[in-house]
């Protein structure tokens, strides 16, 4: 009688959008909505990644985008039943615009609206080639002159970037730009993948050898193609590397490896990129219409400048840079910085008998990987969750259906368990004199990640290292270097063959500049962050991930890029914009990101 019930008033909300819709009624649509209500779209209603916060805001939307998105058919999900749980009803919906269909979550508090999203699936007319619509491949039959499958493949990849011109360019070949390649093959886009490496996958190979995902595996699968049942729970970077060469290949990417970008402009009169591309030591010149730069999940490397470092007898190295422990055993390593690759880079290094200390500038939350996986992510993302019916699918919209602005009251509970049962291990940290927090409202790791605040590790070893003293510790800022040695601002002298530099990365924008101009860099304006006006995400509000996967100020430039869960997820809303622009379908764009000039 409960689901009955559940499921009646539900209805009873949808018909009522859907009527309001029919109508282009906005004060009814508004008056569906709470007053605390956040309405996130992902494509389908904005043309954009925005939230919408109060009805007012939503209003907003709705005013300028109602009468050509013209939505309709809201309704349950096939096969799904709204639930209800803490006074808050969550119902799987599924509707139609007038370009696509898609599919949502939402969550009603006293029988109104509290957060709704709506994700776009699929274009009209330009669906998918999957299940029935799947191609038949081998070609049953007699006829002369036949090609084959394979003189297909070669003539496609011999043909695009010299007779026939892309749509899209990505620059950047590691797991973002994969997995949006593999999107837009799917979709029938002329797409070509560059990237500077000799192979597929050498983004993760030419990284230090101990490195391997702190996510676990049920997190990380790329699109149409999960890992195997019985691929590890954490992915060494050999394998991840491996992983995606032959993704690459299976799914038909035109990726060109060894293939540099030395230069991009944009003309608007002709709306299409000139690109220059050095391709393994010929030069060629593409002329797509959509360029993504797809050049990392934070930035270029960051390696500050200190006093004396031209003087510095041993050797630098910036993190990503490092190849591994073996050639500094029994020497001195200082690792300047304490996030995931200090810890990684440390650890390792002491596997291998260096005398290695950390140089902790700031304080650093940690969450143990075990914890994680149990508390953080396993009623999403585990074995138990697919058992449970959380499909990869469900478990993205899941996370993507949590509103930014509340979604660390939802994270604090959750790092208040962690710190509950993990109180030997944080004690053990403290007495160490680790510097630990919590995040500025103690809403921990994802939190972190998401504001772009750097400072966490997720433990797989090293912090027990630092508990017993095997990893030296020492704290504080780098005044200068010496011939032999690393000083800090409090005079701590520092002995050193080989400083590794862990200090993180810029903001992805610094790329535009290097490959297009620093005006375009400068019209973009800051990549990643919320907006939060917490520690490193300095206001204002924007609400969403800064330029990510959605339309620039720049005409025709896209940024794409994450862990492999964004680059999976947000892949499809990227390449839905890309196709649709393609086919000439009307795109209008609500709430265009401004520019925000920040450091």
């Amino acid at each position: 009688m409960l689901d009955t019930t559940v499921t009646t008033r539900t209805q009873e909300v949808l018909d009522t959008l859907n009527a309001a819709f029919a109508a282009e009624d906005v004060d009814r649509i508004k008056a569906q909505f709470a007053t605390d209500s956040y309405w996130r779209d992902l494509v389908a209603f904005t043309w954009n990644l925005k939230t919408a916060e109060g009805p007012d805001d939503i209003g907003a939307m709705l005013h300028s985008q109602l009468a050509t998105v013209k939505p309709e058919n809201f309704q349950l999900q096939d096969g799904e039943v709204p639930t209800e749980e803490g006074g808050i009803t969550t119902a799987w919906i599924t509707f139609e615009t007038a370009t696509g269909r898609g599919w949502g979550l939402m969550r009603l508090k006293d029988e109104r609206i509290w957060t709704l999203l709506t994700a776009l699936q699929e274009l009209k007319g330009f669906e998918e080639p999957r299940g029935k619509r799947r191609p038949m491949g081998a070609k049953h039959g007699a006829g002369k002159n036949r090609t084959t499958w394979k003189e297909e493949r070669e003539a496609e990849a011999a043909s695009l970037g010299y007779d026939t011109q892309p749509y899209t360019v990505i620059i950047g070949g590691g797991q973002g730009g994969i997995a949006l390649g593999a999107r837009l093959r799917q979709l029938g886009v002329p797409t070509i993948v560059l990237d500077k490496h000799d192979r597929p996958g050498d983004q993760w190979r030419n990284r230090y050898k101990s490195l391997s995902l702190h996510d676990p595996v049920w997190y990380d699968h790329l699109p149409y193609l999960k890992f195997p049942d019985n691929w590890p729970v954490f992915t060494p970077k050999d394998k991840v590397g491996d992983w995606l060469e032959m993704y690459t290949k299976v799914m038909e990417l035109n990726y060109w490896s060894r293939s540099e970008v030395t230069k991009a402009s944009f003309d608007e009169v002709a709306n299409e990129w000139t690109i220059e591309v050095n391709r393994d030591g010929e030069k060629v010149v593409l002329k797509p219409t959509q360029l993504v730069l797809a050049t990392g999940m934070s930035g270029k490397a960051f390696v500050p400048e200190f006093a004396g470092m031209e003087s510095f007898a041993g050797t630098i190295q910036h993190s990503s840079q490092h190849d591994g422990p073996d050639a500094w055993t029994g020497k001195k390593v200082v690792v300047i910085g304490s996030n995931n690759s200090a810890h990684d880079i440390c650890a390792a290094l002491w596997e291998h008998d260096v005398d290695v200390t950390m140089v902790q500038r700031s304080s650093t939350h940690i969450v143990r990987s075990e914890s994680l996986m149990e508390i953080g992510l396993g009623a999403l993302y585990s074995e138990e969750a697919v058992a449970n019916g959380v499909t990869t699918e469900k478990a993205d919209m899941i996370f993507a259906s949590l509103p930014y602005r509340i979604m660390h009251e939802f994270q604090i509970p959750v790092y208040d368990q962690i710190r509950e049962r993990d109180a030997e291990f944080y004690a053990g940290l403290e007495k160490a004199g680790f510097e630990h927090d919590w995040g500025d409202d103690g809403s921990g790791l994802f939190m972190k990640y998401l504001r772009r605040a750097s400072g966490y590790y997720i433990d797989v070893g090293a912090s027990q290292l630092i508990i017993d003293g095997e990893i030296k510790l020492a704290h504080g800022q780098v005044d200068h270097f010496e011939a032999d040695a690393v000083v800090l601002a409090d005079g701590t002298r520092l002995e050193a063959d080989l400083v590794v530099m862990a200090t993180g990365y810029g903001s992805m924008n610094g790329w535009a500049a290097d490959l297009i101009s620093q005006d375009v860099a400068d019209k973009i304006g800051k990549v990643w962050g919320l907006g939060s006006d917490t520690t490193k995400d300095p206001g204002p509000w924007e609400g969403e991930q800064r330029n990510m996967w959605k339309p620039t100020q720049q005409q025709n430039l896209w940024m794409h890029g994450g862990n492999l869960h964004q680059s999976r997820h947000y892949s499809l809303y990227l390449a839905l914009q890309l196709k649709a622009r393609l086919e000439g379908l009307e795109t209008p764009v609500y709430g265009l990101q401004e520019v925000h000039h920040l450091s």
